[in-house]
């Protein structure tokens, strides 16, 4: 039976739990539920501290997780990336006083740093030549300099109104940009297989529609320039002759730009369909 660590908490749980419910597995219902087991499936969930998952599955305790990419390289684990799951984005900034000469991650050396991600800063500042005093932190970085314990941080941005309210700004170039990550212990199983080819499928399913139209047969070229599908669009004979249907997927997020140009071309008939799982 595959074992699986899914976050207990957190923003990537939310969305973790809701792609393997569309995945078509059993998922908790209460939020005190640390285990479940899905007998048709033949799958057991852990649901697990996000910044833990990475350690089991590098370890081999448990099959594969869904984790963040930034705890993944902080953990330091010897888990495999999968996949991109596509959410729970985040980026990694430094930051330092707004009245302060910080400018580069060079203007770091020598400094102290305050970091809930101490591995991740420490092997981003070796590869920059760098070497600073790393301060680790579980959560409220952004007060580290206020209470005098840092120089400057290191954390995750969003808007960045938090360390701007806290009389930070942010400087240097991005650490790390960081999704959702499926993982798997090293030399993953065929079950494993199976578990990424049915994410991938709700990952098709959300990102793709269905497009059906009718088109001039002397505008296919044209038609299918616009929608290529991902492999090749499947053309079916009509029973007027001087003209056929069309299939293809098309990224959901150009639903309207593609109706349009396919309507403005010649095209008729044109209608778009949700798509509730997928197999490429």
């Amino acid at each position: 039976m595959l074992r699986v660590a899914v976050p207990n908490k957190g923003i990537l749980s939310e969305s973790a739990i809701s792609m393997l419910r569309e995945a078509g597995y059993a998922t908790r219902r209460d939020t005190q539920e640390l285990h479940i087991v899905d007998d048709q499936n033949q799958i057991e969930f852990f649901y697990l501290r996000p910044r833990d998952i990475a350690t089991y599955v590098g370890e081999g305790s448990l099959d594969a997780g869904l984790t963040g990419l930034d705890l993944l390289r902080d953990s330091e684990s010897k888990a495999e990336e999968v996949a991109d799951l596509g959410f729970g984005g985040s980026t990694f900034r430094f930051a330092a006083p707004v009245d302060s000469r910080f400018s580069s991650v060079r203007d770091l050396q020598g400094k102290r740093l305050a970091t809930a991600y101490p591995k991740l800063i420490e092997n981003y500042l070796a590869a920059e030549g760098v070497t600073a005093q790393i301060v680790k932190l579980d959560g409220a970085v952004e007060s580290a300099v206020r209470l005098g314990v840092a120089d400057a941080v290191a954390d995750v941005v969003s808007t960045g109104n938090t360390l701007r309210k806290a009389g930070l700004s942010i400087f240097g170039p991005v650490i790390l940009s960081s999704t959702a990550r499926l993982i798997a212990a090293p030399g993953k199983s065929s079950e494993t297989e199976k578990l990424l080819r049915r994410i991938q499928g709700v990952i098709v399913a959300r990102e793709y529609v269905i497009f059906d139209y009718d088109c001039p047969k002397d505008l296919v070229a044209q038609a299918t320039a616009i929608t290529p599908g991902i492999e090749s669009p499947t053309i079916s004979p009509l029973a007027d002759d001087d003209w056929v249907a069309v299939r293809a997927l098309v990224k959901s997020s150009q639903t309207n730009q593609v109706m349009d140009q396919l309507y403005e071309l010649g095209a008729r008939a044109i209608l778009v369909s949700a798509i509730h799982a997928a197999r490429i």
